[in-house]
């Protein structure tokens, strides 16, 4: 579902985002690379502490774009989620001037936790820390992916 600006430069740092009303999984990934690996997850609920965070974020990696993940339903349908993902993206790009990519993210959160059992991550408790993580690096990796194909 790529959704944005013009191409890519061939170089240059990503971030990507799993939106959540409670954690916001962060990854971050290189163009030149084509590889996404999961960075942190944000706890911050109230918008204030949370784009703190994010400021921080872009501060230390400067990217040269931002993957937002958009939830949809299995048929393509918009879920409950999806207009507030769609918010967030918006908020990114009027406050830090970025090119802002939405990013069909259907089937990341679970294909994450699937990863996170398949490594030996058995208990739920240990895989909820990071499973916005992993997601945000599974929309990045696909976003990655997809991208090499449109700008070769």
């Amino acid at each position: 579902m790529p959704d944005g600006p013009a191409p890519l430069p061939a170089r240059g740092t990503v971030l990507a985002f799993d939106f959540g009303l409670t954690r916001t999984g962060v990854a971050v990934g290189e163009l030149e690379t084509r590889q996404a690996s999961a960075l942190t997850t944000l706890g911050e609920e109230a918008n204030a502490a949370r784009f703190a965070a994010i400021e921080a974020l872009l501060r230390e990696w400067r990217p040269v774009a931002l993957v937002v993940g958009i939830p949809l339903h299995l048929d393509g349908t918009e879920q409950a989620l999806t207009a507030r993902c769609r918010r967030f993206a918006n908020q990114l790009r009027g406050r830090y001037a970025l090119p802002v990519f939405e990013w069909d993210e259907r089937l990341s959160s679970a294909g994450a936790d699937a990863a996170l059992r398949d490594a030996g991550i058995g208990d739920w408790r240990a895989r909820k820390g990071v499973l916005d993580a992993v997601a945000a690096q599974t929309i990045l990796q696909h976003f990655l992916d997809t991208e090499r194909h449109a700008n070769t």
